[in-house]
């Protein structure tokens, strides 16, 4: 298939907004995060024995914000993305994910892999996330190890304050 400049050129648009996001949530850059999205995002992560619902950018970046905070480390990688223009100002994207997620307040580690599959909308000529939503391929959860260091920690300064974290449980359902 033979492609325009501006396809080419939304493509990677659409490439660095998602870079933007997991760069944004491990690094707790809520500033960032709070022009990636679309006021009216749904989003729907589907993981091993939890599943997140919410809708809206408020609600979205109040999430990331209690999820990715003082107490937490975290690495997300996007592979391999499969990226489809359904119009002049939508498209579609499925990514793989690698993640690494450990809670210090629980002294949990979880690892694992997702498929994301995710509506992107442009706006004011700016490509955002409209929808987003996640299945689990791979999620191993262990404790973390007593005799298990953590060197480097960002989100220790760049993450919410543990007193300041707010109870999100009514976006997360657990089986």
């Amino acid at each position: 298939m033979t492609y325009t400049l501006q396809q080419l050129s939304d493509f990677e648009d659409i490439r660095t907004l998602k870079h933007r996001y997991f760069r944004g949530i491990d690094t707790a850059d809520l500033a960032l995060l709070d022009t990636l999205f679309t006021d009216d995002l749904v989003v729907e992560y589907r993981g091993g024995d939890y599943c997140v619902k919410l809708t809206g950018r408020t609600d979205m970046v109040e999430f990331l914000a209690n999820s990715f905070n003082a107490q937490a480390v975290a690495m997300h990688h996007g592979h391999m993305p499969e990226i489809e223009l359904t119009g002049p100002d939508s498209a579609t994207g499925i990514w793989y994910l690698e993640d690494i997620f450990i809670s210090l307040g629980q002294r949990r580690h979880t690892m694992g892999s997702a498929i994301y599959r995710d509506v992107y909308r442009r706006e004011d000529g700016r490509w955002k996330i409209a929808r987003t939503e996640y299945d689990r391929i791979i999620e191993v959860v262990r404790p973390l190890g007593p005799d298990e260091r953590i060197t480097a920690h960002h989100l220790a300064k760049a993450g919410r304050p543990t007193d300041q974290v707010r109870d999100i449980s009514h976006l997360i359902s657990f089986t």
